[in-house]
């Protein structure tokens, strides 16, 4: 693996643990340490296969691995599908926090899916399986607790794509920039009576200068 210098990496480990803890969460040393890997193994993929427009790895810290943790604390499992995950966000980065969840990451990139094998390998994550599909091919089969989405679609669209695979005590945890009020009126007069929007969370992201936005949507039955 070509290797981040041994300088930014002590500076990353500093920086993620100060963000960590702004975040009410405590990693141990060890998701620390494969935090850092997850870092290393996306940057270097990243310079052959365009896994992301963010290039730096410092900047990567900030708007991918930070902002991914930022709703571990809404994270519950058992089963967490992590739909549109690209490489592996949140979904990764949630799944060495909680080594007890099950997580699945689905995307139809096949470049991105073969870095996600090839990460979840190298890290030794043996809670999670890379989906190499596209949602509409599980549907019929509602098997998830939660299902996470950083960058996949509206809400009303991942609502009507997904919904097949949540289990009628499920969430939908969606991660948005700006409060996405077109989105949330979109979502109420397609699914009333039938999902509804629980909570709309502010986050605070460490780093993060923009909105960032959680919004739970769930089963009007809940």
């Amino acid at each position: 693996m070509q290797m981040i210098d041994q300088d930014a990496l002590e500076r990353f480990e500093s920086d993620l643990r100060r963000a960590a803890s702004t975040l009410n969460l405590e990693p141990s040393d060890r998701d620390l340490q494969r935090l850092l890997e997850y870092l290393q193994l996306l940057s270097k993929w990243n310079k052959t296969y365009n896994l992301t427009a963010v290039r730096d790895p410092e900047e990567m810290l900030w708007r991918h691995l930070v902002d991914a943790l930022s709703v571990a604390p809404y994270i519950k499992g058992p089963r967490i599908l992590d739909v549109g995950t690209g490489p592996g966000l949140p979904g990764i980065p949630l799944a060495i926090l909680y080594p007890t969840l099950s997580f699945s990451l689905l995307d139809s990139n096949v470049k991105k899916t073969r870095f996600l094998t090839q990460s979840v390998i190298e890290l030794g994550l043996s809670n999670v399986e890379v989906l190499h599909t596209r949602v509409e091919t599980l549907s019929g089969t509602k098997c998830f607790d939660q299902i996470v989405s950083r960058a996949f679609a509206s809400l009303d669209k991942m609502v009507d794509l997904c919904h097949p695979l949540l289990l009628p005590s499920g969430q939908f945890l969606a991660m948005k920039g700006q409060q996405p009020l077109d989105e949330q009126a979109a979502l109420e007069k397609a699914f009333a009576h039938r999902f509804k929007i629980t909570e709309d969370v502010s986050l605070d992201v460490p780093g993060c200068e923009g909105q960032r936005h959680l919004i739970i949507i769930e089963p009007c039955s809940n």
